[in-house]
């Protein structure tokens, strides 16, 4: 004959390894979130600077293709078959954290040249400068 015994121990974390652990996750956090930011906001300074090449790329070959005319509005470059560039970014549409402006707040675009801007929609959170690309692609902070 067996007798049982009765185990009377508890299992389980206490609460001194909970607070270890919630500890180690918070410092963990503390660290790696504002890397995370940084990461992110580099990503989309180097995004807005590809944007304005493409749009730089896009109104030079226009000009190439028009005896040297540059196109008086983005929807010479979106609109012509095949488009130039694929996606309207001017005049306050948000892309990557940045607000491109073609016709206003510094941006232009005329028969002569263009100047393409492009300013963080959050300077600091989204982006860090304004920047700005010229004809002949000059890019400029």
């Amino acid at each position: 004959m067996f007798l049982l015994k009765k185990n009377n121990s508890k299992s389980g974390f206490t609460l001194v390894e909970i607070m270890i652990v919630v500890a180690i996750i918070a410092l963990l956090a503390a660290i790696a979130i504002p890397n995370l930011l940084r990461a992110r906001i580099s990503a989309n300074d180097a995004e807005s600077k590809a944007t304005l090449r493409a749009m730089s790329t896009a109104a030079e070959m226009y000009g190439t293709s028009n005896n040297g005319n540059y196109p008086g509005d983005i929807n010479s470059l979106t609109t012509a078959t095949p488009p130039y560039l694929n996606k309207n970014y001017c005049e306050g549409m948000t892309h990557a954290g940045y607000i491109f402006y073609c016709n206003s707040n510094g941006g232009s675009m005329s028969a002569s040249g263009y100047a393409f801007v492009a300013i963080p929609a959050t300077r600091g959170t989204t982006g860090t400068t304004t920047e700005t690309i010229t004809t002949g692609g000059i890019l400029s902070p």
